[in-house]
């Protein structure tokens, strides 16, 4: 069989589908620079070789592709290098059904926006810009293209690839943290003090549909003005919604949770006080001393990398989360999740720690961190702590 009719009974949406865009993206190049007789080592540089070894991975219940090439008189890419290279410069869709419901054991979102994000393809992710943001003001963009070209924090975020638009829509493609991971814990835990803008809490005006919110979730919530005039202002809401959870007090609250075997927890409103959290860290991570240390370690990394980065010292993080994650052999924990990552203004310093007012920026983003850390150094697993908390699931 001929290169050509090979090529021609592989779909293009297959091989798009099957490298993903930041993969075909790399394998083009990596592919054509040998076939042009380049340098190989221009391609195992100290983010390049990182890649290849990613993306050559083959999985072991695939054959791998056999292609029977006539020998040409100077070293040109074949057709199907050049097939490659070509269809590597466009925007290729996310995954196939194939290769989601082969990966659906790996790959979910644990919370968040549904739909917010997609597989595209073994090792990345696209994630769709947040409702509101102008292509050219794209917070949570911006923010990884700093953080990956900072020394100190490129290694505490996902890998971060390209902005792309596909199907009239915007996304950013990352590194899939779930990617090479085996039946793992999971748990995602929203950061900071406060969680939202300040810019959408400058509107003093009560809205009646707040106070109904606030009623719905605890009718005694209301003061006997709020009661009177049936509104609350949206900083008052949103600071009622920050005391529901652990938020307001320890500077961080579980998002969600998933263990092996089990389904994902994602409404852990309730696990509030400082000894239902303990309990649900110890949960996590059982017995597994190894887990609780090398996840301890980590944390205490990024929060050194945190504390001596410039972008954070000029930049609110408001709303970000920590990821973490480990089974039997690995383990890791990166921060995640910028769309509403904000520059402050020039004559302010943030130390992510302050009690927030308004005005001063301060989100309580390294407060919940060194909390954090204490509660999985000191949560064990006893009679006390492992009783489950009271969640819906």
């Amino acid at each position: 069989m001929t290169v050509t009719s090979k090529m021609n009974s592989v779909s293009r949406q297959s091989v798009l589908s099957r490298l993903g865009p930041g993969g075909l993206l790399y394998a083009a190049n990596k592919i054509l620079a040998v076939a042009s007789g380049k340098d190989e080592e221009r391609w195992r540089s100290k983010d390049e070789g990182a890649l290849f070894k990613r993306w050559r991975r083959t999985p072991s219940s695939e054959p791998a592709p056999v292609v029977t090439a006539t020998t040409a008189p100077a070293p040109q890419p074949s057709d199907l290098l050049k097939y490659l290279a070509i269809n590597a410069l466009e925007l290729s869709a996310p995954a196939s059904d194939a290769l989601l419901k082969s990966r659906s054991s790996e790959w979910f979102q644990l919370s968040g926006h549904p739909g917010s994000l997609a597989p595209a393809g073994p090792g990345t992710v696209w994630k769709r810009r947040a409702p509101g943001d102008h292509p050219s003001h794209n917070p949570e963009r911006d923010t990884y293209e700093a953080l990956a070209a900072c020394p100190h924090m490129r290694s505490a975020i996902p890998r971060y690839y390209r902005e792309l638009e596909y199907g009239g829509e915007h996304f950013i493609e990352l590194q899939d943290l779930l990617h090479g991971f085996r039946n793992p814990h999971v748990m995602d835990i929203k950061m900071g003090t406060r969680t939202f803008l300040e810019d959408e809490v400058c509107n003093a005006r009560a809205r009646p549909d707040l106070y109904d919110k606030m009623v719905r979730l605890d009718p005694k919530a209301p003061t006997e003005s709020e009661h009177a005039a049936r509104a609350v202002t949206k900083l008052r809401y949103m600071q009622f919604r920050e005391q529901q959870s652990s938020s307001a007090d320890q500077g961080f609250r579980i998002e969600a949770v998933k263990l092996p075997g089990q389904p994902p927890l994602t409404d852990l409103q309730k696990v509030k006080e400082p000894h239902q959290l303990a309990a649900t860290i110890a949960r996590f991570f059982g017995d597994d001393e190894r887990a609780r240390r090398a996840i301890t370690s980590r944390l205490r990394e990024i929060r050194n990398l945190f504390e001596r980065s410039d972008f954070f010292r000029t930049h609110e993080i408001v709303g970000s989360s920590i990821f973490i994650i480990y089974d039997d052999e690995r383990v890791g924990a990166w921060l995640i999740d910028f769309a509403k990552t904000r520059p402050v203004p020039e004559d302010i310093t943030v130390n992510h720690r302050a009690p927030w007012k308004q005005g001063n920026h301060e989100e309580g983003f390294l407060y919940g961190l060194d909390r954090l850390i204490n509660i999985i150094e000191t949560a064990k697993k006893d009679s006390e702590t492992t009783k489950e908390p009271d969640v819906t699931r």
